[in-house]
């Protein structure tokens, strides 16, 4: 039985391509395998990839599409790790070089809660002289400041980094930073989950084991965190696919990620490309980005149902036209961004709450401010503030309880 419609926009899809296809609206699982038949689509049979995801994504999530307004808080550029895909990081001594006080991130986040935010995104390097204590007491300064506000902060390469100078298994150090009001993680660090692509980003540094530990460790003492692919420089269609299938067996197990974003490579400002040009792509094509969301959405669909478009990495434009072949979320408002900045992006540090909504009902979706666990904060086909209470209990499930 074939569902996927044959129409004269996909007679040219494969039946090969058309039986993945089917298998997805039934909502059956896709393989690695499967996975790597629709990255390697093009034409109509790539549009029939995205099409797909468009049906999918209104099936679990609805005509629904979200945002949340945040301001990313880098609390330091000094770090010694030397990941070549970085041009964030300075050395403790340069002119650039910057590391801010728990009261300087707890006034930017009393700002951002005057503006409007409901969120804080707090990460930085690795600076040399942070021990555990800094990032016990950044969460006490943000928290006795903005108490209602929700700290999404740091990665797993910092909770390794903050185990490792207290001496700390990851349960412990992440349930005490719980208990100070950490409420959720951002599943950074992750670039592509493969040891051999790792070696030549960072030295794997942080080991794809590692990381795993780390988010399972998150998960188990109930801490969400999201979930993060860096695609488009050294890798291939089979990592992508692989660490995809790797996500959602983590998921299967803790239940823990809120979403998925997938990053693509920003190569202009980076060792990795510069140094490399013959060997690194400069960044994913758009219809890697593309198909990136949408085979995204097939393969974890059940799972992790929240899909996240960048417009930091694609422009907010072409981030709204994801919102057609997969996603379901914009991300943020930002207010401040530095990270891919640095690295040479071009797109802004900041999109209001308007330009989110108007680039959803662009897409022909129903705009929606959400929390960090996305439940409705403001819902914008209802005057005022308030949602109806089934767009509420609908958005709602979608998060982490």
């Amino acid at each position: 039985m074939n569902l996927f419609p044959l129409t004269s926009n996909n007679a040219q899809v494969s039946e090969s391509v058309r039986t993945i296809l089917d298998k997805s609206l039934l909502g059956e699982e896709l393989s690695v395998e499967d996975a790597c038949v629709l990255f390697a689509t093009q034409g109509a049979e790539a549009q029939a990839v995205l099409d797909t995801a468009d049906k999918v994504r209104e099936k679990r999530v609805g005509n629904v599409g979200t945002f949340v307004i945040t301001r990313n808080i880098n609390f330091t550029n000094v770090c010694y790790m030397g990941c070549r895909f970085c041009n964030f990081a300075k050395e403790k001594g340069d002119k650039e070089a910057e590391f801010l006080t728990v009261e300087q991130v707890a006034d930017r986040a009393e700002e951002a809660w005057a503006r409007g935010a409901t969120e804080v995104c707090i990460q930085g390097g690795l600076h040399p002289e942070i021990g555990a204590d800094y990032y016990r007491n950044l969460i006490i300064a943000v928290k006795k400041r903005v108490p209602e506000i929700h700290i999404h902060a740091f990665s797993p390469f910092e909770i390794w980094y903050g185990c490792k100078k207290g001496r700390l298994e990851p349960e412990v150090f992440l349930t005490e930073l719980k208990n100070l009001g950490l409420g959720s993680m951002p599943g950074t660090a992750a670039e592509i989950l493969d040891t051999e692509v790792r070696k030549q980003l960072t030295k794997n540094k942080l080991t794809t084991e590692e990381w795993v530990r780390i988010i399972k460790a998150a998960h188990s003492v109930g801490v969400p965190t999201t979930s993060t692919i860096m695609y488009g420089h050294v890798d291939q269609p089979i990592h992508w696919a692989n660490h995809l299938k790797l996500l959602r067996d983590i998921q299967k197990e803790t239940g823990g990620f809120t979403e998925f974003v997938p990053l693509g490579f920003i190569h202009y400002e980076t060792r990795l490309y510069n140094d490399n040009p013959d060997k690194v792509r400069p960044g994913p094509t758009q219809d890697e980005h593309f198909k990136m969301h949408a085979i995204a959405r097939l393969m974890l669909q059940g799972h992790i149902d929240n899909i996240q478009a960048s417009w930091v990495k694609m422009g907010p434009d072409v981030a709204a036209r994801m919102l057609r072949s997969g996603a379901n979320d914009l991300g943020g408002t930002l207010m401040n961004e530095s990270i891919s900045r640095a690295a040479g992006a071009t797109h802004g540090q900041e999109v209001f709450p308007e330009d989110m909504v108007a680039n959803i009902q662009a897409a022909g979706l129903h705009a929606v401010q959400r929390s960090t666990k996305y439940e409705v904060v403001k819902d914008y086909l209802v005057e005022g503030n308030g949602a109806s209470s089934a767009l509420t209990n609908r958005i709602a499930i979608q998060g982490v309880a």
